[in-house]
């Protein structure tokens, strides 16, 4: 999740046992919830391969994710009534992170707001299926910040005050079109870093 553990390389489970401290029989479990969520892959006699970063495979999710948090903006803001506090708050501390130049906080931040906005938009299965997604977009966003910081910390924070804005006067058309925006612009800066950095669309 941290991209910690090198893109395509193999690990053995008694290695990874002995990395984490732990018996091979939860490591073996966690592999086979990981390789359903298309992070590693078991490969018999060889052990666990860190599935590589694919710009085409990102794409997808982000497309799905798009799609789903856009719709979950158009329900929060069709809702009545909402402590949209949480929003405000993530919101606060990104500016808060970017005043003090930790990225990492930005970041950790930022996914706060996307998650509270889902958690707000009260469809329980579209939050479960978007949290699914948002593992292997965790993923990737730390592994491109580790190649450049994110671009424009700054108007996301902007937009993201634009979208609380259209979501508290109950504009569910353009809080899902100023949420599909954000998310499409930040998919694209992230699509140059792995591509200037030799990670293509296989």
């Amino acid at each position: 999740m941290e991209s910690e553990l090198t893109p395509g390389s193999y690990l053995l489970e008694q290695e990874l046992a002995l990395m984490l401290g732990v018996s091979r029989t939860p490591i073996r479990e966690a592999a086979i919830r990981l390789q359903g969520e298309g992070l590693v892959e078991i490969v018999p006699r060889h052990g666990i391969r860190i599935v590589p970063t694919s710009v085409s495979d990102i794409s997808h999710i982000y497309q799905v994710l798009t799609s789903l948090e856009s719709t979950a903006a158009a329900l929060v803001a069709a809702r009545s009534g909402v402590d949209l506090s949480p929003l405000e708050s993530a919101c606060r501390k990104m500016s808060e992170a970017l005043a003090e130049q930790d990225m990492q906080a930005w970041a950790l931040a930022d996914e706060a707001f996307h998650e509270a906005l889902v958690q707000l938009g009260g469809n329980a299965r579209l939050a479960q299926v978007v949290m699914n997604c948002r593992d292997q977009v965790h993923r990737v966003r730390r592994f491109t910040q580790r190649l450049r910081p994110h671009p424009q910390p700054k108007k996301s924070i902007d937009e993201h005050y634009e979208i609380i804005e259209a979501i508290r006067r109950g504009d569910a058309a353009r809080a899902s079109r100023l949420y599909r925006a954000h998310r499409e612009r930040g998919w694209r800066e992230q699509t140059a870093v792995l591509q200037q950095h030799g990670i293509h669309q296989a």
